[in-house]
């Protein structure tokens, strides 16, 4: 299993994710220490991606 690498700035990133799903909240994408796979968990339900595909596609943003 891939292990999520956030590159770079996060708002960056959360801003590009919400530009590819515009259902996708900030709420939904509030990430914690340690919190990530319930972050993911959420990116699951509302894109209906894997876990493996939502990592490797959060890392090459």
């Amino acid at each position: 299993m891939d292990k999520l690498e956030l590159k770079g700035s996060w708002n960056e990133i959360k801003g590009k994710i919400k530009q590819s799903y515009g259902d996708i909240t900030d709420d939904d994408l509030t990430r914690a220490e340690g919190k990530d796979d319930e972050m993911l968990g959420k990116l699951q339900k509302k894109t209906g991606k894997t876990r493996d595909e939502l990592v490797s596609w959060i890392n090459s943003l």
